[in-house]
């Protein structure tokens, strides 16, 4: 369902964000034209993949890559959290795609890299993406006004969490 992205999946993941830009819009920062390109891409994804605090994934369905789910902002220490995101094509919208993957992702950030928690943020009305936080087991612990520049307005986001309960003493 899902593996980590490669430099060599540029090409299809500036196809898709193209595909989907006007889709994505309202849920995403204003972004510059370079960002839908193959260079664009894959220079994030050599950035990502480099910077050491981010565990970033393609989702996967029928062969394809539909999306991506990632695990930002990684801090180990005593924290070991990490902020999700994840975004699918509109193809792949309302077949719980996006609830697989980030199942997926949440077990993986828990087992694989050993994290603690995991947060995610969502607009306050966009509520597919917090029914896919809900199903996950993620419960809502506030409201952070002005939170992300989304759309190229200040929005308030509403905020999630899981924590790894085995790792309950």
């Amino acid at each position: 369902m899902i593996r980590l992205v490669t430099p060599d999946d540029a090409g299809v993941l500036a196809a898709l964000l193209t595909a989907n830009r006007a889709y994505l819009a309202p849920w995403d920062p204003i972004r510059e034209d370079s960002f839908y390109t193959e260079a664009g891409q894959r220079e994030k994804i050599v950035d990502l993949l480099g910077a050491g605090t981010a565990f970033p994934y393609v989702i996967i369905e029928d062969g394809e890559i539909v999306g991506r789910v990632n695990l930002n902002n990684v801090v180990l220490g005593t924290f070991l959290s990490a902020s999700l995101g994840y975004w699918v094509a509109e193809s792949a919208a309302g077949r719980g795609v996006a609830t697989r993957a980030v199942a997926d992702v949440v077990d993986r950030a828990f087992t694989e890299h050993g994290l603690h928690r995991v947060e995610a943020g969502t607009l306050t009305h966009n509520v597919r993406s917090q029914r896919v936080l809900e199903r996950n087991g993620f419960t809502r612990f506030g409201l952070a006004p002005r939170y992300l520049k989304i759309a190229g307005e200040w929005q308030d986001h509403i905020l999630f969490q899981k924590l790894n309960e085995p790792d309950r003493r």
